[in-house]
């Protein structure tokens, strides 16, 4: 536990500025209201009608000063929990460590936090001072105070239109800086995934780490194996989605934080051809991210491990193992081996399973096969994994496109696109690979085909 000398210390720290905030108008910010979500700014109106101030915070407030599209919409009010729910048709309090109001518009959920105070002697932390418990409310200023980062204490209120700045968060967004409120070291104590954060956000806005506030992270670097590896998992995932994913993994090595995400991230970067392989998948991954379409946390982990299962395989069927057994095993040895220290959800290593597993496929497929194939649930994502493999010279690229055809067309086309490979390999093998032996039947023209070309 904190000592209480530590905690008072930490509380002047927190001390507000005096005069208050500064006041942004919409000219000063340039936030135009259309693209704030209707929803947090109905949430913002029911709390002010009821009497309690409401502002749009964090995040999106940053976004959208500098113009980008949020994906979320978080409020902060002087209400509690237990005033905001009965406000809404649609709301529930949910958290442990701090707890939150959930106010939910359809497919769209509206997190809306009461101020938080300062530390306090009976606050529960770990012996490293991460905060375990932390129901405490405070006043608007105590609340900016608490959040991790200047350029995330801004408020905004859409009822005016107006900015409230209480740590020079503006400024620090025309400076492209990410600075620490409060002493760094004990802030990063508090919550390890904040050096995480400050790593994301500097990519994510092609900005620079203050100095003192970059300074704690590699000697604390530590403290992430700490965080519960569900919360781990989350934070990266906004890490290799936020549209700068490779600078994200070259950030984090840079200062030590991928020991805990991704242990095994320096061994991909050593094997032949791993570092590439990444990169591209990342890239694809980044593409996506900036052009609003979604992204699979299956297939991307799937593209980063993929190296790793390939030489596994390799070692495996050279010691005898039939090629699909190798493949099964060493997927289970690399999943195993990652999700000691990022807990990597059961479905998502299903996903991952299918994905891998369904490589081979392509190989050998009959026509048959294929209709089979295009039935599976994970068809797409394997074809756009065997295109990522096509792009890094594992398999042939005129192979990886014909199954993207196929893919991408209706019934009838794939009906054609089947039936005019069934005619074009007939009678022989379309690759230089040995076919499989078939038992005979007594009609020799149906036999099954070969594979598509590589």
């Amino acid at each position: 536990m904190l000592t209480s000398t530590i905690k008072k210390f930490v509380n002047r720290l927190f001390t507000p500025p005096a005069g208050g905030p500064e006041r942004f108008s919409r000219e000063q910010h340039g936030i135009d209201r259309r693209n704030v979500s209707r929803h947090a700014i109905k949430v913002c109106e029911v709390l002010h009608q009821h009497g309690f101030d409401a502002y749009i915070v964090g995040g999106a407030v940053r976004d959208l000063i500098v113009g980008l599209e949020p994906k979320d919409f978080d409020v902060a009010t002087n209400a509690t929990p237990n005033q905001i729910r009965p406000l809404f048709r649609r709301a529930r309090i949910i958290g442990r460590r701090f707890q939150l109001v959930h106010v939910v518009f359809g497919q769209e959920i509206i997190e809306t936090s009461t101020f938080r105070a300062p530390a306090s002697d009976d606050q529960e932390t770990d012996e490293h001072g991460r905060i375990l418990r932390d129901n405490l409310f405070g006043t608007h200023e105590q609340d900016a105070a608490r959040r991790d980062f200047t350029l995330n204490a801004l408020y905004y209120d859409p009822i005016k239109e107006e900015v409230l700045d209480f740590h020079k968060g503006v400024a620090d967004l025309k400076k492209r800086v990410v600075r620490m409120i409060g002493d760094p070291a004990t802030r990063y104590r508090e919550d390890p995934v904040r050096m995480l954060r400050a790593v994301r956000f500097a990519a994510k806005l092609n900005a620079t780490i203050d100095p003192a506030t970059r300074q704690p992270i590699q000697s604390l670097a530590e403290l992430i194996k700490n965080v519960p590896s569900s919360r781990l998992f989350d934070e990266m995932l906004k890490l290799l989605t936020c549209g700068h994913a490779m600078d994200c993994l070259q950030r984090l090595r840079s200062v030590g934080l991928h020991k805990g995400l991704l242990p095994l991230i320096d061994i991909i970067f050593e094997e032949n051809g791993g570092r590439q392989f990444v990169e591209l998948a990342l890239e694809r991954t980044d593409a996506r991210v900036r052009s609003g379409k979604t992204v699979s946390p299956s297939f991307l982990f799937a593209a980063l491990l993929w190296k790793l299962v390939d030489k596994r395989q390799q070692a495996l069927a050279a010691k005898g193992e039939p090629p699909m057994q190798a493949l099964m095993q060493a997927a289970d040895d690399i999943i195993e081996g990652q999700t000691k220290t990022l807990a990597i959800q059961r479905r998502y290593q299903a996903d991952m399973r299918e994905i891998w597993f369904m490589q081979p496929r392509f190989e050998r497929a009959t026509p048959k096969g294929m209709w089979r194939m295009l039935d599976h649930p994970r068809f797409r994502a394997a074809v756009d994994f065997l295109q990522l493999r096509a792009e890094a010279r594992e398999v042939d690229s005129v192979q990886a496109q014909w199954w993207m055809d196929l893919a991408n067309a209706d019934n009838a086309d794939r009906t054609e696109m089947i039936d005019a490979w069934q005619r074009d390999n007939k009678g022989g093998a379309a690759s230089n690979k040995p076919r499989r032996r078939r038992r005979p039947r007594r009609n020799p023209a149906s036999r099954a085909p070969a594979p598509p070309a590589e």
